[in-house]
């Protein structure tokens, strides 16, 4: 595999996605979405004791000890700052807090996933692309129009009908940013900071919708 083209560093934020294998699905059903958002949360733990499919065969009140013991002790290996997922790739927005921690924690996600996609579908091989990509934050302009490219993605590649209908997409970060679901371990406040309330930060998001939904359609024509 070809080394990757920029030095993955600690304390930095990487915008990272990756797709199905010539753009096929990678979640097909809300369980498929349900099952690595699990697999998102629980690898960013750091000294994982066992994998996340081991885990799932356990006596409920064992699964609850190891999920309250990784909860109490809150070490990542990551910060995820945003997230969405689409039918057949995923947007990641993480903070790296270790060496190592991104390429071990997308290696992590993507493998267990793989795993159950392949054991539920009866398929075989890779399900995403090989090499994960992953572009650097460089300035807090950045940070901000990448945060509101992804939560926008759902609208601007026609998932959902309206910017209203966001509101309810439930596998990006953005419901837990405007508090409409509980917050499990995003840390929202790296983006909340430059904003005086929660409003000025919706109107961010929602003010440009309609201009990267024009976007991506052009993107779309000049492709096909």
């Amino acid at each position: 595999m070809p080394g990757r083209d920029i030095p993955l560093v600690t304390g930095e934020i990487y915008h990272i996605f990756n797709k199905g294998i010539a753009g096929q699905p990678t979640f097909n059903t809300k369980r498929d979405y349900n099952r690595f958002l699990e697999t998102m949360f629980y690898y960013q733990n750091k000294d994982i004791p066992i994998r996340l499919s081991k885990l799932a065969t356990l006596h409920s009140e064992q699964k609850s000890e190891i999920l309250n013991y990784l909860n109490k002790k809150k070490q990542f290996i990551v910060d995820i700052v945003a997230y969405c997922l689409m039918p057949n790739h995923f947007h990641l927005l993480i903070k790296q807090t270790e060496n190592n921690g991104t390429a071990k924690y997308t290696a992590n996600i993507t493998n267990s996933h793989t795993r159950y996609f392949n054991i539920k579908n009866k398929r075989e091989g890779p399900l995403f692309k090989g090499k994960f990509q992953a572009v650097r934050i460089e300035s807090e302009e950045q940070l901000l129009h990448v945060t509101r490219y992804i939560h926008l993605n759902p609208y601007s590649s026609y998932i959902v009908k309206t910017t209203n209908d966001l509101l309810s997409y439930k596998y990006s970060s953005l419901r837990k940013y405007l508090g409409l679901e509980e917050n499990q371990s995003i840390d929202t406040q790296t983006i909340l900071a430059h904003f005086k309330s929660l409003e000025t930060f919706k109107k961010f998001i929602f003010d440009q919708a309609d201009y990267q939904r024009q976007l991506e359609r052009i993107k779309h024509l000049i492709l096909e």
